[in-house]
């Protein structure tokens, strides 16, 4: 059978060296006589997968010292409760930037744990742009300033992080992990589940700096305590290993292609072709303001629901799926993640001026 290709937001499509590798070492795995998924998480056969994905996220990432890598479950939706729980105790006070759905839920989590106000939101501009930032509105002696950097549903992208000053920066980069290069030393924490660039569902990573770890609150669950995962080298229980195997073989990729300038690159071609064509098409049209589109997540949309239907149906009988937009916005969306590859976008772009020319 011929393999389509996969437009979903997540779970999404892993490069295809990974998963032949890893039918490979299904049976057995460097020659334990055993799969992954089936190896005790405290074997010395597994003792070289975690620390080996651990270190190789800090050599990709370029991850400072001082930060401590967490291997969690439970989604990035948990980390909705755990960031407050474990960061907003020293003031009680914690500010959010509503861009999207994400960052709205994680506001309205918050704010069950302290004093939580929305600094900024594009709610009245339906997400489709990032809100500029009255300073004014920023309170100095917030615990954290809470950010979603790249907005799935909805196309956008923080390109410029706000100035927080002596305030920890926390952002929700679960759709733009691994995409490009970050500089780590700008963020108290980053986070993101895995599903787009990193690995299958079930694994969430948690970048955290270390100073700001140990005042979780006394009522919190122990698995969400930060500094209790951090210090079992995230194997306080059962870890999500065979995810994390995932993640160690996808840093390897990512490696071998040339590291995350690399990427950087090829992700700019590649959405590079798709708005080129929306800003020239007729049919077709990107609802988000040019300056803050997502290298990741491309939305669209046609003059009508039917038509926007039809394009739908017809793409995934054509082998482009997962290209219908998220429920509560309608139209279409393309995510183009690490995996998705240059000729992916070209053959969608050839088909989407098919289907004007014929339409």
């Amino acid at each position: 059978m011929a393999r389509v290709y996969n437009f979903s937001a997540g779970p999404s499509m892993l490069p295809e060296s990974v998963l032949h590798q890893a039918a490979e070492e299904m049976l057995d795995y460097n020659g334990t006589g055993q799969s992954v998924m089936e190896m005790s998480h405290r074997s010395k056969a597994y003792e070289p997968i975690i620390y080996g994905a651990n270190d190789l996220f800090r050599k990709v990432l370029n991850v400072p010292d001082n930060y401590k890598i967490i291997f969690c479950q439970g989604g990035a939706s948990t980390q909705f409760a755990a960031i407050p729980l474990n960061f907003m105790n020293g003031s009680g006070k914690a500010d959010y930037v509503l861009s999207g759905q994400f960052s709205t839920k994680a506001y309205k989590e918050a704010c069950k744990f302290g004093d939580v106000k929305a600094v900024a939101s594009s709610k009245e501009q339906n997400f489709s742009c990032i809100p500029e930032i009255d300073k004014s509105e920023c309170r100095a002696d917030a615990d954290y300033f809470y950010i979603c950097e790249n907005n799935t549903i909805y196309g956008t992208k923080f390109w410029n992080l706000p100035d927080t000053g002596n305030v920890p920066l926390i952002s929700d980069v679960s759709s733009c992990f691994l995409s490009e290069p970050m500089d780590v030393s700008k963020y108290g924490v980053i986070y993101g589940g895995a599903q787009k660039n990193v690995a299958p569902a079930g694994l969430t990573v948690v970048i955290a700096r270390e100073d700001l770890l140990g005042n979780v609150r006394e009522n919190a669950p122990v698995m969400l305590d930060y500094k209790t995962l951090a210090d079992n080298d995230s194997m306080y229980n059962t870890p999500p290993c065979w995810s994390i195997y995932m993640c160690k073989l996808v840093l390897e990729w990512i490696e071998s292609i040339g590291g995350l300038e690399a990427m950087k690159a090829r992700n700019q071609k590649k959405c590079s072709i798709l708005y080129d064509f929306l800003d020239n098409s007729k049919m077709f049209n990107n609802p988000v303001k040019k300056s803050d589109r997502s290298m990741m997540n491309v939305t669209f949309v046609t003059e009508s629901d039917e038509l926007n239907a039809k394009f739908v149906a017809d793409a995934a009988a054509a082998g482009f799926v997962n290209l219908k937009g998220h429920r509560s916005v309608g139209g279409m969306r393309a995510s183009i993640y690490n995996a998705m590859p240059i000729e992916g976008v070209e053959k969608l772009v050839d088909f989407m001026g098919e289907f004007e020319k014929n339409n």
